[in-house]
C-alpha cells in the first residue's frame, strides 16, 4: 500500500528543513568577530618645496665626475620623509639626507657624470 503524503504535510517538511539550514548559517556567522577598524576620506593641499643653493661637487681626482649635489629647502622635510634626486632623463635616482633645511645627495652609486647631469629632478615623499 503507498502512502501518499498531503499538500500541507509536503510543505511543513520543506518549512521544517529551511529553519533548520537558516538556524545552522545563523550559528555559523554569529560566531565571527571582526575587529573595530577606520576608514576615511578627505582633502588636503599638496605643496612642493622651493630649492635654493644648489651645488655640485665635483671629484677631486676626475672633475668629471659628480660625487654629490647640495641643496637647500625653504621648509625642512617632516622625519621620515624620503628623499630622492635624479640628475639625468631616465637616470639613476640617488638617496639624499637632510640635516634640517639642508641637503646632501650623493651621487658616486652609480657614478654621476658632468657631462650626463642633464637635469635635477627632486622627489620628497612625506
Amino acid at each position: 500500500m503507498r502512502r501518499s503524503w498531503s499538500r500541507a504535510g509536503r510543505w511543513s517538511v520543506v518549512l521544517g528543513m529551511t529553519a533548520a539550514l537558516l538556524a545552522g548559517t545563523y550559528a555559523v556567522t554569529a560566531a565571527n568577530t571582526v575587529p573595530d577598524s577606520r576608514a576615511g576620506d578627505g582633502a588636503g593641499t599638496v605643496s612642493g618645496y622651493v630649492l635654493s643653493s644648489v651645488h655640485y661637487s665635483l671629484n677631486a681626482t676626475n672633475p668629471g665626475n659628480v660625487d654629490a649635489v647640495q641643496f637647500d629647502l625653504d621648509l625642512a622635510p617632516p622625519a621620515g620623509s624620503t628623499l630622492k634626486a635624479q640628475l639625468a632623463p631616465a637616470g639613476s635616482w640617488y638617496d639624499c639626507t637632510n640635516a634640517g633645511t639642508a641637503v646632501t645627495c650623493g651621487t658616486t652609486s652609480p657614478q654621476a657624470t658632468v657631462l650626463g647631469a642633464t637635469q635635477l629632478r627632486v622627489v620628497i615623499a612625506q
